[in-house]
């Protein structure tokens, strides 16, 4: 080969190498870009979340038992305990319907769940107790017709004495519910607080947006070298004798 066929091959060498440095470069150049735009979407769409989550109103999982306690407490007929009783089994299986659709609350929700559970349970109870009480208060009239006075009274006093420790009791199945509430409340947000910290975690563990991006354009650059048309062989491969 001659000298001028060598100089001839350097020079198309160099101005290939020239082009695919460029080339190269300019995708290298557009990795930032790329990321630019995700970085700008996701900052987008966690305002709009963060947004929407403080217009939305949280959900008070832990009013139902609550409120059917307090329903129980105030029933003084069976008619009234009934009442309260299906308004606890239609929160159940509302709740069961918001376990589904929000499993972030599924515990939370749960725990009401299984307070309302017992506030049926009680409903039963009270319904007897009030049959018991019902059956107190006719022998007691019965004995006072009798003129059996003595005895009359001792009844009264054992009926109003079993009245005031159900009552003191439906105020405990109440306070139960509140501090339940209270409690479940905390655990909730514990958890809350456990999830943004672990996903904070992994964010941070996991290779940045921008690193990503960038070792893309690198990587794209490097593949397109070996396939341009008409790039020279090796080194080795060059004669440069005449």
């Amino acid at each position: 080969m001659s000298g001028m066929q060598v100089n001839s091959t350097v020079t198309a060498s160099a101005s290939w190498q020239s082009q695919s440095a460029a080339q190269a470069a300019e995708k290298k150049d557009s990795g930032p870009d790329l990321y630019e735009m995700m970085r700008d979407a996701k900052e987008k769409a966690d305002a709009t979340r963060e947004k929407f989550n403080a217009i939305k109103p949280k959900p008070r999982y832990g009013d139902a038992p609550m409120e059917a306690y307090a329903r129980l407490a105030r029933a003084k007929r069976p008619s009234e305990v009934n009442a309260a009783a299906g308004f606890a089994r239609r929160q159940i299986a509302r709740l069961k319907a918001a376990k589904q659709a929000d499993p972030d609350n599924a515990k939370r929700i749960q725990a009401s769940i299984n307070q309302l559970q017992k506030a049926v349970q009680r409903a039963g109870k009270k319904n007897r107790e009030l049959n018991r009480e019902k059956i107190a208060q006719d022998r007691q009239k019965k004995l006072m017709q009798e003129k059996r006075t003595r005895e009359a009274r001792r009844q009264k006093q054992e009926l109003l004495r079993k009245q005031a420790m159900r009552r003191l009791r439906e105020s405990g199945y109440l306070r139960e519910a509140e501090v339940d509430n209270r409690m479940q409340n905390h655990i909730a947000a514990v958890d809350m607080e456990l999830r943004e910290q672990a996903q904070k975690l992994a964010s941070s563990i996991q290779p940045s947006m921008e690193a990503v991006a960038q070792q893309y354009a690198a990587d794209s650059a490097a593949m397109a070298l070996p396939e341009e048309v008409g790039a020279p062989a090796s080194g080795g491969e060059i004669d440069l004798q005449a």
